[in-house]
C-alpha cells in the first residue's frame, strides 16, 4: 500500500503566486496497488509505504520544482533501497520529471508487493477530483431514476438511439463528445447496435458514475484507443483533443490540434515508440494538479481559508434581527438615503404649499380638489424638470467629484440612477396634473351653475365655454397635450426592453426601437422645455407675470445644462483627432487608437464620449478609456452590439486594407503608407468624465472584475498601476527625479492589484493581450495578480476539460504562453468562485480597506455587493463597492 501523509487540508501543494517557494509534493504512479489518505496529518513530511502482508516499508521523498530526492527509508530489503535511490534525481524540469517519475513508479508497481485494490479515495485522485464524466449538472440529484425518465421519453421501439444519447445523459452542448463516449463504452461491452436496450443504458451509466478513479480513467483511455488495442498513436491523440476543444468551444486550440497531439506525444513516447500507453496518460493526469490555475496562496493561509466558514448565524428574536437589518441598511446606504429624502420632503412641501394655496382660492367652489392636486402636481413638475437636468451636467459633475470634498457625503456614482429616480417623479407629477384637468377641471367648468361659474369668470371670460374642445384648442390645452404625449414616448423607448431591444417585436416595429430611439426620443426634451415654458406663460388662473414660476425654476439648470453642451461642442470641435490604429478582434470589438490632443488629461477609469459624422453628426456614445494616462494615445474598445457600433464598425472596415495572415484579424491603419492611405472616418472626442472606477487611488488594496467587455475601464487602471510601478522603479533606482514631472499628481496609494476578467469567448483575451503580457513580464514581485476566466471551458475535474488542462500545464511549462489566452497569464476554467475571492483577499490585507470595482452584466452586481458587505462586517478588511454606470 502507498499512504500519502498530510500537514495541512490539502493533498497536493500550490507553489506561491512568485514562483520562488519550493513545496513537497506527494507524487503517485499508476499502480496497481491502492493509495489512502494516512490519518498521521501532523507529520511535516510526505513519505509512501509499500506492505505487503507482514511489513511495512517507508519512503520520505522530497520534490521540488525540478528535484526529486530521498529523505528516509525504513525497512524494506536491498531491492526496495535500489529502487527508492533511483528516485533521487534532478531533473531540469517538467518533462523530465514526467519521464523520471514515471518510468520508475511503472518499474515499481511490477512487484508482487502491491495489491490491485480501488484508488478511488487516495490523494491523487482527489487531486484531479474525479476526472468526472457525470455530475449533479448533468443528471441532477436523483441519479440513475432522472436518466431512466428520460430513456421512456426519447427511447424508439424501446431502444435509445445513438443520436440521442447525449441528450439523454445531460450532454446536449457536447454531441459529439457524447457520441465518442457512448462508441467507447460500446466497444467495451462488444456492442455494435447504434442504439442500446435500458439495461445496457444502465451499465453505461454505472461505468460513467463509478467513482472508482481508475474506472473513470479506462473509461476515458477508451475514448482516445479507438482500435481498443490497448495503445494510443499521435493522430488519436490529435482527435480526442480536437474533440475536447469542440465541446469546450476552444476554437484556436482546434486549429493546432496536430501541434498540441505532437507535444503530449513527445512528452510521453520520448522512446520514439509511435504510441503510449495507460500510465504514460495517467501521469499527465495527475500532474496537471501540481500545476494547479488556480489561486496560489502559502499552506498557512489555505488553512485559514478553509477552517474559516464565515456562514452567516440567523438572529431568532425578530425585533432584533430586523433592527440589525435596518441599521446595516442605514450604514450601507446612508448617502442615498439622505438625498432621496430631501428630495421627497421638497417635492411634498412644495405640493403641499400648492395645494393649501389653490384651496383658499375662488376656483375651488367650482372645480374642488381637482384643482388643488393638479396645482399641487405641476409645482412639484416644475421643480423636477429642473432638477432632472442636473444629474446629466457630466462636466459639472466630474469637477465636483474629482476637484471637491462633496463625494464623501454625495453619491455621485449614482447620478443616471438619481436621474431615473427623478423621472419617474415627473410621470407620477404629469399624470396626476394632466388627468385631474382633462377629466375632472374641464368638465365642472362646463357643467357649472351660472352662480358658481363667476368664481372662474375672470379667468375663463365672461361668456362660458361652449364645448370641451375649447379647453383643448387653447394655448394651454394643446401644449399641455403635446408635453404629454412627448413624453410618454421618450419615456417608453427609455425602458430597457425597448432601448436594448430585448422585446420580440415585429421587423417594422423593431426599427422604431433600440438605442437610436431612445437617442432622438430623448432629445424630444428640447421641445419639451419650449412648449414647457408657453405652458406655464399661458396660465388661465394666474395672469401676473411673478405668479407665473415655470421660468423661474428652469432659468437656472437650463442655463447650466446649455453651456455644457456648448462645452461639449467647442471641445470637440477643438479635439478632433487623428486615428493612429484600428484593429477588430474576434468577439467583435473594434479598438481604436487615437492620437491624444494637447492638453487633455485624464484619470485611469474615467471615460469619454466619441462621435463619427460618417455615422451620425448628431449621436455621442461613452466608452471606457483603455490607455492608461501616461500613454501618449488615447484608446477605447467597441463591443459592435447595438446599430450606432455594428454602423461605426462597417465603416473603418471600408477605410482600411484587410488584415495579412499573421495579423489575427486586424485591420490596421497603422500600417497603410504612401498614396493607399485611404480617407479615415472623422473622429470627434468629448470628455473625460468621471466614473467609480477613477476612485482606484485611494485604496492600497484593489480587486478588479470584469465581465466580458466590461474589463475596458479595468485594463486603463491595470496599465496605470504597472507604470506608476515602473516609475518607482526609476524613482529608486536614480534614473528620474522623484516629483520632477507629476509633483501636482494625486498620491497613488495602490500597491497590490487583482484582477479578475471573465469571458465567454476564447478570442476576447486577445482584446489585451498586450498588457497581460507586459505585466506578467515585468511584474516579478507578484503585486498584480491576473486571473482570465474563459466560462465555455467545463470545470476541472470534468471529463471534458481533463485533456485542455493537461495540455495547459504542459504548454505553459514549455514555453510560459497559456494555450486558451495566448498570453503568459495561466486561464482558470469556468466561472470563479467569488466567495473563495473575497476570503482570499480578507486573510491576506486584515486591517486594510479593498476598493472593488466592478463594470459588467447587472447579473453579478447583487452577490459582489452582498459579499463585499458581508465580508466587511465579519472581518477586520473592509470591501467598499464600486459599479460602473453609464
Amino acid at each position: 500500500m502507498m499512504e500519502i501523509q498530510e500537514n495541512n487540508l490539502e493533498s497536493w501543494s500550490e507553489t506561491s503566486s512568485t514562483g520562488s517557494r519550493s513545496t513537497r509534493v506527494g507524487f503517485s504512479g499508476p499502480m496497481s496497488g491502492p493509495l489512502v489518505s494516512s490519518n498521521k496529518r501532523n507529520s511535516s513530511k510526505k513519505s509512501a509505504r509499500f506492505k505487503d502482508e507482514e511489513d511495512f516499508v517507508e519512503i520520505t521523498l522530497d520534490v521540488r520544482d525540478d528535484t526529486v530526492s530521498v529523505q528516509n527509508i525504513r525497512g524494506g530489503d536491498s531491492e526496495t533501497a535500489l529502487l527508492a535511490t533511483r528516485l533521487e534525481k534532478r531533473p531540469s524540469g517538467l518533462s523530465e520529471r514526467l519521464r523520471q517519475v514515471s518510468r520508475e513508479l511503472k518499474r515499481m508497481t511490477s512487484s508482487k508487493k502491491f495489491d490491485a485494490t480501488d484508488r478511488g479515495k487516495s490523494g491523487a485522485a482527489r487531486a484531479l477530483k474525479g476526472l468526472k464524466f457525470m455530475t449533479n449538472k448533468n443528471v441532477g440529484t436523483e441519479g440513475w431514476s432522472q436518466i431512466e425518465k428520460r430513456f421512456d421519453e426519447l427511447a424508439v421501439e424501446g431502444k435509445l438511439p445513438k443520436t440521442r444519447f447525449s441528450q439523454c445523459i445531460g450532454m446536449q452542448e457536447s454531441r459529439d463528445f457524447a457520441g465518442e463516449l457512448f462508441d467507447a463504452l460500446a466497444r467495451r461491452r462488444g456492442i455494435t447496435s447504434a442504439s442500446i436496450t435500458k439495461d445496457e443504458l444502465h451499465g453505461f451509466w454505472e461505468q460513467i458514475t463509478d467513482h472508482s478513479f481508475d474506472s473513470r480513467l479506462q473509461t476515458f483511455f477508451d475514448m482516445v484507443d479507438k482500435n481498443a488495442d490497448g495503445r494510443i498513436t499521435g493522430e488519436e491523440v490529435q482527435e480526442i483533443i480536437g474533440l475536447s476543444a469542440s465541446a469546450n468551444k476552444l476554437s484556436k486550440i482546434q486549429e493546432r490540434a496536430e501541434e498540441y497531439a505532437a507535444l503530449i506525444m513527445e512528452e510521453l513516447d520520448p522512446d520514439n515508440l509511435g504510441f503510449i500507453e495507460l500510465y504514460n496518460l495517467e501521469m499527465l493526469l495527475l500532474q496537471a494538479p501540481a500545476q494547479s490555475t488556480h489561486m496560489h496562496t502559502d499552506s498557512r493561509v489555505l488553512s485559514q481559508m478553509l477552517s474559516q466558514k464565515l456562514v452567516p448565524t440567523k438572529e431568532h428574536n425578530p425585533i432584533k434581527r430586523n433592527y440589525q437589518a435596518l441599521t446595516y441598511f442605514i450604514e450601507d446606504n446612508w448617502k442615498r438615503i439622505w438625498v432621496i429624502a430631501l428630495w421627497l420632503s421638497i417635492c411634498a412641501a412644495l405640493f403641499t404649499w400648492k395645494f393649501i394655496q389653490y384651496k383658499n382660492r375662488d376656483a375651488f367652489h367650482v372645480m374642488g380638489y381637482c384643482l388643488t392636486v393638479a396645482k399641487g402636481a405641476a409645482e412639484t413638475l416644475k421643480f423636477n424638470m429642473a432638477l432632472i437636468l442636473l444629474p446629466v451636467c457630466r462636466n459639472t459633475i466630474t469637477w465636483l467629484r474629482t476637484k471637491t470634498k462633496l463625494g464623501m457625503a454625495v453619491p455621485f456614482d449614482d447620478n443616471i440612477n438619481f436621474h431615473k429616480v427623478i423621472a419617474f417623479g415627473i410621470a407620477i407629477g404629469v399624470g396626476l396634473h394632466a388627468i385631474a384637468h382633462l377629466t375632472c377641471d374641464f368638465p365642472r367648468i362646463l357643467h357649472a351653475t351660472d352662480e358658481e361659474y363667476k368664481f372662474v369668470s375672470s379667468a375663463f371670460g365672461e361668456k362660458r365655454p361652449n364645448n370641451y374642445w375649447w379647453f383643448v384648442k387653447g394655448t394651454e390645452g394643446w401644449t399641455g397635450v403635446t408635453i404629454v404625449v412627448l413624453m410618454a414616448i421618450a419615456f417608453t423607448l427609455a425602458q430597457p426592453w425597448f432601448r436594448r431591444n430585448r422585446l420580440n417585436l415585429p421587423k417594422a416595429l423593431k426599427r422604431l426601437t433600440g438605442f437610436n430611439a431612445f437617442w432622438y426620443s430623448h432629445h424630444l426634451f428640447v421641445i419639451v422645455y419650449a412648449l414647457l415654458i408657453v405652458h406655464g406663460y399661458y396660465l388661465y388662473l394666474s395672469k401676473k407675470w411673478q405668479k407665473k414660476t415655470t421660468w423661474m425654476y428652469l432659468a437656472v439648470p437650463m442655463i447650466i445644462y446649455g453651456c455644457e453642451r456648448l462645452l461639449r461642442v467647442f471641445r470637440s470641435g477643438y479635439k478632433s483627432v487623428k486615428i493612429l490604429k484600428v484593429a477588430v478582434y474576434p468577439g467583435n470589438v473594434l479598438a481604436l487608437h487615437v492620437s491624444k490632443p494637447q492638453g487633455f488629461k485624464y484619470h485611469s477609469g474615467q471615460y469619454i464620449f466619441v462621435n463619427c459624422r460618417d455615422v451620425s453628426p448628431f449621436q455621442w456614445h461613452p466608452f471606457s478609456i483603455t490607455s492608461a494616462p501616461g500613454d501618449d494615445y488615447v484608446s477605447v474598445h467597441i463591443r459592435t452590439l447595438g446599430d450606432w457600433t455594428s454602423q461605426l464598425k462597417t465603416v473603418f472596415a471600408k477605410a482600411c486594407q484587410p488584415a495579412s495572415g499573421d495579423q489575427s484579424g486586424l485591420l490596421r491603419a497603422d500600417m497603410l503608407q504612401g498614396n493607399n492611405i485611404p480617407r479615415m472616418p472623422k473622429l470627434l472626442i468629448d470628455g473625460p468624465y468621471g466614473a467609480p472606477a477613477q476612485d482606484y487611488k485611494d485604496y492600497e488594496v484593489i480587486l478588479l472584475v470584469g465581465l466580458g467587455i466590461g474589463a475596458t475601464p479595468l485594463i486603463s487602471i491595470l496599465k496605470d498601476v504597472l507604470n506608476n510601478m515602473k516609475q518607482q522603479k526609476d524613482i529608486e533606482e536614480g534614473e528620474v527625479e522623484s516629483g520632477v514631472k507629476n509633483n501636482k499628481r494625486k498620491p497613488f496609494a495602490t500597491n497590490r492589484a487583482y484582477f479578475y476578467w471573465v469571458t465567454r469567448e476564447q478570442g476576447s483575451f486577445e482584446w489585451f493581450k498586450g498588457v497581460m503580457d507586459e505585466v506578467a513580464e515585468y511584474d516579478k514581485d507578484g503585486l498584480i495578480e491576473l486571473h482570465n476566466y474563459c466560462t465555455s471551458v467545463y470545470e476541472e475535474g470534468d471529463a471534458r476539460s481533463a485533456l485542455i488542462t493537461m495540455l495547459q500545464s504542459l504548454q505553459h511549462a514549455k514555453s510560459g504562453v497559456d494555450i486558451v489566452s495566448g498570453t503568459r497569464v495561466k486561464t482558470h476554467f469556468a466561472k470563479p468562485k467569488w466567495r473563495t475571492v473575497f476570503k482570499q483577499a480578507a486573510l491576506k490585507h486584515p486591517g486594510k480597506t479593498v476598493g472593488v470595482f466592478y463594470c459588467g452584466a447587472q447579473g453579478l452586481v447583487g452577490e459582489l455587493k452582498r459579499l463585499s458587505l458581508d465580508f466587511s462586517r465579519k472581518t477586520t478588511t473592509k470591501f467598499e463597492f464600486h459599479k460602473e454606470n453609464f
